[in-house]
C-alpha cells in the first residue's frame, strides 16, 4: 500500500511541477508533509536541503528522499518513478506526434519560430551571466550597470579565454580550469 501510495503522490508531483525544482517544493510538502504526513516540517526542510546539494533535479533528488525513508530501496525506486514517469510519457507522446507529422508545413513553422526562441533564451541567460560575473552580481538591469564596480579582472580573464578559444583548438575544459587557476591567484593578489 505504500507503494502505490508513493508512486501516485510522486506522479502527481511530476506531472504538476511545472516551473523547475522551486516550482514543485510545495507540491512536494502538500504530498509528503500535509497529505500523508510522512515526514515532519523540519525534516522536509532538510530533504529539501540535501536534494539542493547534491546533483540533480530537486524534484527527483526529493522522491528518491523521501522514498528511501518511507520504503527503503525499493521505496526510493517507486517513488523516483513515480516522479519522472509523467515526463518520459509526454515526451514519448510528443515525439510520436513529432515524427508523425513532421513533414506537415504548420508544424514545420511552429519549430521553425521556437529554433530563433530558443537561441533568443539562451543568449539571454549568457548575458546575464556575463554582465553578473563583470560587474560582480551588481546588476539589476542592463540599462543601468554600476560600472564604478566593474571586475576588471574576470574581463580580462573572459578576453584571454575567448581569444583562446577562437585562435587555437584546446580543450574547453582545460581553458576554464586554467581560468579558474589564474582566479584563484590573481584575485587575493590585486584585490589586496
Amino acid at each position: 500500500m505504500i507503494y502505490w501510495e508513493l508512486l501516485l503522490s510522486f506522479m502527481q508531483i511530476g506531472l504538476f511541477s511545472i516551473g523547475g525544482g522551486y516550482a514543485s517544493m510545495p507540491l512536494i510538502q502538500a504530498q509528503v508533509v500535509d497529505k500523508y504526513h510522512w515526514l515532519t516540517m523540519g525534516e522536509f526542510a532538510d530533504i529539501i536541503t540535501i536534494s539542493q546539494m547534491t546533483p540533480g533535479p530537486v524534484a527527483i533528488n526529493s522522491a528518491t528522499f523521501v522514498g528511501m525513508r518511507i520504503g527503503g530501496i525499493a521505496g526510493a525506486i517507486v517513488a523516483t518513478l513515480g516522479c519522472i514517469l509523467p515526463s518520459c510519457v509526454i515526451v514519448l507522446f510528443l515525439s510520436f506526434i513529432y515524427f508523425k507529422y513532421r513533414d506537415v508545413s504548420v508544424v514545420q513553422g511552429v519549430l521553425g519560430g521556437l529554433r530563433p526562441a530558443g537561441v533568443a533564451l539562451i543568449g539571454s541567460a549568457g548575458l546575464s551571466i556575463l554582465l553578473m560575473s563583470f560587474f560582480g552580481g551588481n546588476t539589476e538591469s542592463i540599462y543601468h550597470l554600476p560600472f564604478d564596480k566593474l571586475d576588471l579582472i574576470a574581463i580580462a580573464l573572459f578576453a584571454i579565454c575567448l581569444i583562446l578559444l577562437r585562435k587555437t583548438k584546446k580543450d574547453p575544459l582545460l581553458i576554464m580550469g586554467g581560468a579558474g587557476v589564474i582566479g584563484m591567484i590573481a584575485y587575493p593578489l590585486l584585490n589586496r
